[in-house]
């Protein structure tokens, strides 16, 4: 690890001016659990480390008048998960459920953990985010990479567990800078990207820019998520699906359908949605939309495996959603 300057400011303006709009010159620092390994192996090598934790208005979690949710981005997953607010969204304490290491949920941030790094073991190695342009990743061991999305350089796959819970719930993110007064709301799905060059990073943001908040809106239907995993430990999902649907004399009426580690982002599956809307939620027509979610995919030499478990997330994050057996644990 290299010497690097450290600051821990107590506000939003005092963060925003610690940032600097050169890409890699400033990291900022939540919960670590992340960070602190890539700068140990100098994948990322910041000049200045900026430690959000100490700014009140990061940890809040609130009700506004209108029934959103506002989480800070400091606010820790145990806590979240914990929290009455979050009764009536089950897909996000499915995903945080998920994690399966009370070490990780109660130092892991709200924020740090939608803005996590990939794990495609190239980057991590130090080849590049795009690993060679997408050759090593093409050519070499895939096993865990991207089914969809994947035709470009960016053949990794999205690592956060809450974002497909995120999207399907139609989230936004309050995203602050590059100056004190600007501020701006966009669509969870919005955030992140498949990088065109190593210049880009895997999410929308400038250097110079802070996510402050995640505001979730007020829950009226059913919600849910879905891993397949190779273990019950805190490993990550093979495949994933988040559900959030709106079903109205036993039809539903309308249907997102996100799937979480399969793709460079959060992908949002309409094909799966167009299956199953209009028709009642049963075992055969879940399978139906499991089935749908997967016609446009295009997995790359060693992980055609990943179709069959996106297919069964899917299913099973639909029959969760509405309290119906999986048939999985």
């Amino acid at each position: 690890m290299k010497n690097f300057e450290y600051a821990s400011p107590r506000t939003e303006a005092e963060v925003l001016s610690l940032l600097s709009s050169q890409a890699g010159h400033t990291e900022i620092l939540a919960g670590g659990t992340d960070l602190i390994g890539l700068m140990q192996a100098q994948i990322v090598r910041p000049e200045r480390v900026v430690n959000i934790l100490e700014v009140p208005s990061l940890k809040t979690i609130e009700q506004l008048d209108n029934g959103v949710l506002a989480v800070g981005a400091v606010v820790t997953l145990d806590v979240l998960l914990d929290h009455p607010y979050l009764t009536p969204y089950p897909a996000l304490k499915q995903a945080i459920e998920g994690i399966a290491s009370m070490q990780l949920q109660c130092q892991g941030t709200l924020g740090g953990e939608v803005l996590q790094r990939p794990q495609c073991w190239f980057f991590r190695q130090g080849r590049g985010l795009l690993a060679g342009g997408g050759k090593l990743a093409a050519e070499g061991d895939n096993r865990f990479h991207a089914i969809f999305g994947n035709h470009g350089a960016a053949k990794f796959v999205s690592n956060s567990r809450l974002a497909p819970a995120l999207v399907a719930l139609n989230a936004q993110v309050r995203v602050i800078g590059p100056g004190e007064a600007d501020e701006k709301l966009m669509s969870a799905e919005q955030l992140y990207r498949a990088p065109r060059h190593e210049a880009e990073r895997e999410h929308t943001l400038l250097p110079n820019q802070l996510v402050t908040h995640l505001l979730i809106p007020a829950s009226t239907g059913f919600n849910a998520t879905y891993e397949v995993r190779h273990g019950a430990g805190p490993d990550y999902p093979l495949a994933s699906a988040a559900v959030s649907l709106q079903i109205e004399g036993g039809i539903v009426q309308d249907a997102r359908i996100v799937l979480g580690h399969v793709a460079p982002t959060p992908w949002l599956s309409l094909d799966a949605a167009a299956e199953l809307v209009g028709k009642p939620v049963t075992e055969e027509t879940a399978a139906a939309a499991g089935a749908a979610a997967v016609v446009a995919a295009s997995p790359l030499s060693n992980n055609e495996y990943k179709v069959q478990l996106t297919k069964i997330a899917v299913k099973r994050a639909i029959l969760r959603a509405a309290g119906l057996e999986t048939g999985g644990l």
